[in-house]
């Protein structure tokens, strides 16, 4: 895990409170994501420099991900690090969001 990774993970293990449930290195089709809450249906990827030039292959990714019916949110390592409060807040309101509709089929 990267130093972005590892602080984000420190801040959702404590949803487990809150009966968010996230895994990291989680597998779904054939990508592991950075994190995923499957009863939510969210994907949280945290991205570092190396993602400017995989910017296609990254889209197939999310594609394939939101067929899936997961929605996708992306950070870069630099807000996860400086701007945590924000990230969590995203992350926060995207998991509310969701609470409120209908499970996927």
């Amino acid at each position: 895990m990267t130093d972005a990774e590892r602080k984000l993970w420190w801040y959702l293990r404590a949803l487990l409170t809150k009966e968010f449930h996230f895994r990291r290195q989680a597998t779904i089709g054939p990508y592991f994501v950075d994190f995923a809450c499957h009863k939510e249906r969210i994907v949280i990827e945290i991205d570092g420099s190396q993602h400017m030039a995989r910017i296609r292959a990254d889209a197939a990714r999310t594609a394939f991900l939101n067929s899936q019916g997961y929605r996708v949110l992306r950070f870069w390592n630099n807000e996860v690090l400086q701007q945590t409060e924000a990230v969590m807040a995203a992350i926060h309101d995207a998991l509310n969001e969701n609470r409120g509709s209908a499970p996927h089929p």
